[in-house]
């Protein structure tokens, strides 16, 4: 008996070995499935408000007159400017629309009301024949209301933070006001009327920005701004005589700006 479950046992053996390839030829490989997902777009652009006040420090070349230069090129006169005049510094606010055309560049639209600078100036002119030589105080205020089209250029962002440059043009409103040409010596002051013109204004612009969230903004920036000439209005006198208007020539300013942008999306 156990002579013959021994062949069995082998018999069956070299059957399983036999059938191994045959079995193993049935064995279909489904190879993985890979999905293509293509990755999210990246959010750029849209519309964005902005706002901002700021303080201005600024310049003009130089105040003249028709009837200044009269006075200077008298022969035997001898005018000088002690102090050429400086305006003080004032306050801005503004505000605008714009769009992110993507992460690199954007453009706005402005408006900004560049609050009184006072003015102040002083000459002393030695006229012809022996008089002593006399003084004329200058005092004026002055005002803009300032629209630009601007564009930036944002240079990266690093840790939440854009360095930026831009240009702007446009056109200023430039008021002058409360001119006043004073001669302490002999009591003559000029007066000039108020007066507002359009001037070619146009800006540089640097600053940063700082992401306070996914829509706000917060922009530190400094401009320089140009805003052409300003004159004054007719100009009386208490001595009776005529004089020309007075004009600012090439008004310019270094402002200091911080504001918020919010972006829509």
């Amino acid at each position: 008996m156990n002579g013959n479950i021994l062949p069995a046992i082998a018999g069956a053996v070299l059957l399983s070995v036999a059938a191994m390839p045959a079995n193993a030829a049935d064995i279909i490989y489904d190879p993985p499935v890979y999905k293509y997902e293509p990755p999210e777009p990246v959010s750029y652009g849209g519309w964005y408000l902005r706002g901002y006040v700021g303080l201005t420090n600024q310049r003009y070349r130089g105040l003249d007159s028709n009837s200044l230069q009269d006075v200077i090129n008298t022969p035997g006169s001898d005018f000088t400017w002690i102090d050429r005049g400086r305006f003080g510094s004032s306050g801005l606010i503004g505000g605008g629309v714009g769009y992110e055309i993507n992460h690199w560049l954007r453009g706005d639209v402005t408006v900004e009301y560049r609050h009184d600078s006072r003015f102040t100036a002083l000459d002393r002119w030695n006229r012809a024949g022996p008089a002593d030589p006399v003084v004329n105080n200058y005092t004026a205020r002055k005002s803009e209301l300032l629209f630009l089209a601007n564009a930036y250029a944002d240079l990266g962002v690093y840790g939440g933070i854009t360095p930026y440059v831009g240009a702007g043009i446009g056109t200023s409103r430039n008021t002058i006001s409360g001119f006043v040409d004073h001669n302490p010596q002999t009591g003559v002051s000029i007066t000039g009327a108020t007066n507002s013109q359009w001037q070619l204004a146009w800006a540089l612009h640097a600053g940063v920005g700082v992401e306070l969230n996914e829509r706000t903004t917060l922009d530190l920036g400094y401009t320089f701004t140009h805003l052409g000439n300003a004159r004054t209005g007719e100009i009386a006198s208490s001595d009776g005589f005529d004089y020309d208007p007075f004009t600012f020539r090439n008004l310019h300013s270094h402002d200091i700006k911080v504001g918020l942008r919010y972006r829509f999306n």
